[in-house]
């Protein structure tokens, strides 16, 4: 059973995220525009699951297949979209450090994780905010990780609708979230 934990800020994060950057630039880099260190862990000050979020940026659909074939080969299980479309999900190499890594052209999903982002380090009370709803839904939802995605969904959705979102796409979060 998984147990949603969360916990303070750690400083070596962007490390991290540095080295596995590191290890897939070489594999991917010429068919990525960006490598982008998003989620919890992104944002200094902010308490989070420990587990670092990577998306990789590619500039058309037409290279996603090639990214997969080469993830793959160092070792990544391509997962799908997860119900996600335009983006895909991989779960990394046993022994690697704990990591989300994703897949996605400029859209939605890459649009919602670098405005959350971006406007959580600008405002760092919300971040503050944000980390402390996060560890009490942790304790509230110790082994339910969907309950806790679906209880933080209404917060994010603020946060997000604050940095500027269109109704359109905080629509399609609040559906991808309490599905």
């Amino acid at each position: 059973m998984h147990t949603v934990t969360v916990v303070d800020y750690d400083p070596s994060w962007p490390e991290v995220f540095e080295r596995l950057r590191a290890t897939i630039a070489p594999v991917v880099g010429d068919l990525a525009v960006a490598f982008e260190h998003v989620g919890s862990t992104s944002v200094p000050g902010l308490a989070a699951k420990p587990v670092i979020d990577l998306d990789i940026v590619v500039r058309s659909q037409n290279d996603v297949p090639m990214v997969v074939a080469r993830l793959v080969s160092i070792g990544y299980d391509h997962l799908g979209d997860l119900g996600l479309a335009g983006r895909e999900a991989f779960r990394p190499p046993d022994g690697s450090p704990a990591h989300n890594l994703y897949v996605c052209r400029s859209g939605p999903a890459l649009e919602n994780h670098l405005a959350l982002r971006e406007h959580l380090r600008r405002h760092p009370e919300l971040a503050h905010a944000y980390g402390a709803l996060k560890k009490r839904l942790a304790q509230q939802f110790r082994h339910d990780i969907d309950g806790y995605v679906v209880a933080k969904t209404d917060f994010v959705v603020a946060v997000l609708r604050e940095a500027g979102l269109s109704e359109e796409l905080l629509e399609g979060i609040e559906r991808t979230n309490r599905r």
